[in-house]
């Protein structure tokens, strides 16, 4: 029963809600059968799980139609084999469309349990924040689900969330919406026990014999316990007269962090910068992170006099402050804002970067590291940076599978 021509009437809405298995052409013909008719798209949200499909679209439309476009609705499930449930409204259209101060909510789990979106449901309610959406982002090495929200500040809702990430055993990140979601980033990276798995300076001590000592040491520093320059330099002369030649050997040992060639390669691929900053040694990292494409880099120089170590550094020492400074320098070099710049650490001295950025990612990090940071990761695999950045595991393989086949 079409009906082409508007009769004058107050606004009137209608929400469709089509559910049933997923075949080709059921979305055409629903909107087929609403194409007769004098109506308006407002809003519009399709997904696929396991088979199922779930529809929705808000319309606008002349009330003294609403029964005309029931019946051929009714008409439409009957012929697909489908559910169609449709509620309409004297209220004014709400599409997420509509909304500003949008806040993205990520939180990641391994598994990720029903208990804990119960949680952050219902803290998110408890502060007055109105759920939108509700979608994953990955499903392997790690769950991850984003809300966006609508109706609370960022601040609020992370505290509010700080307790549930620690009772329920999951990452959840908060980060506002909108176009400067999207917008070209800068991500540094801290390398030992972030970027690589290892910290260099115990693989070289066990080759000097003196492991004990200074995994003591570098424990201490990375809790902040003891300054980092002064505890570097007590490590490093440790060191004193072991053959360069096992920079080689202990280079060879390394390994990334799982995820780590993942996050780099995806985040070169859309336009951003990646470099690398370490309280370790240039002489041992630097042909890894050649390797792996990342420009802008510093870390520590070790002195080395007739073919070894002589227990002493060259040049300024990369500390907590230099590390900041270098997050500043490689923002300006690349041309990125700090807002638009994200640091990624685990240790103490890893702090002053964290709080530079306008991201500060704490990744299986020590406690201070964890409480002073943005958000968290206690997963171990890197790559799940990209999930904080709104960036699906269906992105990242595509993206995979197109460099493939170039």
């Amino acid at each position: 029963m079409p009906i082409t021509q508007k009769t004058k009437s107050d606004p009137y809405t209608g929400l469709i809600l089509l559910t049933g298995i997923d075949t080709p052409g059921i979305t055409q013909a629903l909107f087929a059968t609403l194409s007769v008719f004098a109506v308006t798209i407002l809003d519009i949200e399709q997904v696929v799980i396991r088979e199922r499909l779930i529809l929705t679209a808000l319309i606008s439309l002349d009330r003294n139609h609403a029964g005309a476009i029931e019946a051929d609705l009714s008409q439409c499930a009957s012929d697909l084999g489908v559910d169609i449930a449709i509620s309409f409204s004297q209220l004014p259209p709400d599409s997420i469309a509509t909304k500003s101060g949008l806040l993205h909510v990520v939180a990641l789990g391994n598994p990720l349990l029903p208990a804990a979106i119960a949680a952050i449901a219902g803290k998110l309610a408890h502060h007055d924040a109105n759920i939108e959406r509700i979608y994953r982002t990955a499903s392997y090495p790690v769950t991850a689900v984003e809300f966006v929200i609508s109706g609370a500040s960022q601040q609020e809702i992370r505290s509010a969330l700080a307790q549930i990430s620690a009772d329920q055993g999951v990452d959840i990140a908060v980060q506002p919406g909108g176009l400067m979601r999207w917008a070209k980033k800068l991500i540094v990276l801290d390398v030992d026990s972030t970027l690589i798995q290892q910290e260099v300076i115990d693989l070289l001590a066990a080759r000097a014999g003196v492991a004990d000592q200074v995994i003591a040491i570098t424990e201490s520093a990375m809790r902040g316990e003891i300054d980092f320059e002064k505890s570097l330099r007590e490590r490093v002369g440790l060191l004193k007269g072991l053959p360069a030649s096992v920079l080689d050997e202990v280079r060879a040992e390394i390994r990334l962090t799982p995820g780590a060639r993942t996050l780099i390669r995806t985040l070169q691929r859309l336009g951003h910068s990646v470099g690398a900053v370490s309280g370790g040694f240039i002489d041992v990292i630097e042909p890894i992170l050649q390797e792996l494409g990342i420009e802008h880099y510093r870390a520590n120089k070790l002195d080395i006099e007739s073919g070894k170590l002589t227990g002493t550094l060259l040049g300024p020492i990369i500390d907590r402050a230099a590390k900041a400074t270098a997050l500043r320098d490689f923002a300006a070099q690349t041309g990125v804002g700090m807002e638009q710049t994200i640091a990624i650490g685990d240790g103490a001295n890893d702090l002053e970067m964290i709080a530079a950025a306008g991201l500060g990612i704490a990744f299986n990090a020590k406690p201070a590291v964890r409480a002073a940071a943005d958000s968290a990761l206690s997963q171990p695999y890197l790559d799940s940076v990209l999930y904080l950045l709104g960036i699906t595991r269906e992105d990242i393989e595509e993206a995979d599978d197109q460099s493939r086949q170039a």
